[in-house]
């Protein structure tokens, strides 16, 4: 009878599970509702330990502040990226003229949309705050430099700058692989910041919105970290386990560039066939054929081999 209960009492518990997992998985396709929440209760727990009670709704209007700077961020970024900003001007439909005055001016009238589209924006916003009271709003200097990184961490057009940076520079460390790392590494420091916090709001005696970070900011933001990144990079790496990374001194005799993306090696891997490719383009290569770009030699074979010893 025993056993019967427990077997019972298991399939329950492997059907609650369930339900809990498939319950995750939705909030998290659900993209930009579980960061406005995520940052909703991050941005609640910095209130409850840096404002005072009289400013529960600070919270919402940091938020609607930090949205709008956002925004404003996003429309200059759209400039930048859509505008040509040579000093050619298309003077006619089969011809790009040199032309400095031209260019100077068509440069100005897009800045100048810009600057006045983010004044308009704050002056609306002033008034808006005003007319609803915002006037007692004073929160404090350390309030907002936490939950503006926070917000910077979180906020995708500021994600997406980040990752543009990094894609520029190109730190060795990376491989050229910043698609796994940074997104990992931008979700490991949430998290932690995320634990700390809880802990401290735990402190305080705020059990409810400590239960609600839990499963937000800790729980869902790790299965994501583990499921999306960690474990995708974990199996990349693996795959290229089995080629040693050159030292400095091999790259400079090599003194060649990467035959698959043409451009120069500050850091490369070695295939058996004694080949340099970044890391990044001989993992991609990988996914194609198991053979050498330069060479076909087989990097299958050599690959069992070394797993074998």
């Amino acid at each position: 009878m025993e056993t019967e209960e427990w077997d019972f009492f298991k399939r329950v518990g492997s059907r609650v599970k369930r339900r809990y997992l498939d319950l995750e998985s939705l909030y998290m396709e659900m993209k930009n509702a579980s960061v406005l929440v995520n940052q909703i209760v991050f941005f609640s727990l910095c209130e409850r330990i840096f404002l005072s009670p009289d400013q529960r709704m600070a919270s919402l209007y940091t938020l609607m502040f930090f949205n709008v700077i956002a925004y404003c961020a996003s429309y200059v970024k759209e400039i930048i990226e859509r505008e040509d900003w040579s000093m050619y001007v298309n003077i006619t439909r089969s011809s790009n003229v040199h032309h400095l005055a031209l260019s100077t001016t068509k440069i100005v009238l897009e800045w100048t949309k810009a600057v006045t589209f983010i004044i308009t924006v704050v002056f609306m916003l002033l008034v808006f705050g005003l007319e609803k009271g915002l006037k007692n709003y004073t929160p404090t200097v350390t309030y907002l430099l936490i939950t503006g990184f926070y917000f910077i961490m979180t906020e995708k057009v500021f994600v997406e700058m980040f990752f543009s940076w990094l894609d520029y520079r190109k730190f060795d460390y990376f491989e050229g692989m910043e698609t796994f790392y940074c997104p990992a590494l931008l979700l490991a420091m949430q998290i932690t910041i995320s634990f700390l916090f809880l802990f401290l709001c735990f402190v305080y005696g705020n059990f409810r919105l400590v239960v609600l970070s839990s499963f937000t900011n800790v729980r869902v933001k790790y299965r994501e970290l583990q499921d999306r990144y960690l474990i995708p990079l974990s199996k990349e790496l693996s795959k290229l386990s089995c080629y040693r990374m050159a030292t400095p001194s091999e790259i400079r005799g090599h003194d060649d560039v990467c035959a698959v993306c043409l451009t120069a090696m500050s850091c490369a891997r070695i295939t058996p066939c004694q080949h340099f490719f970044h890391a990044d383009c001989l993992r991609r290569c990988l996914k194609e054929s198991y053979k050498c770009p330069i060479c076909q030699y087989d990097l299958f074979k050599s690959q069992s081999i070394i797993s074998g010893q």
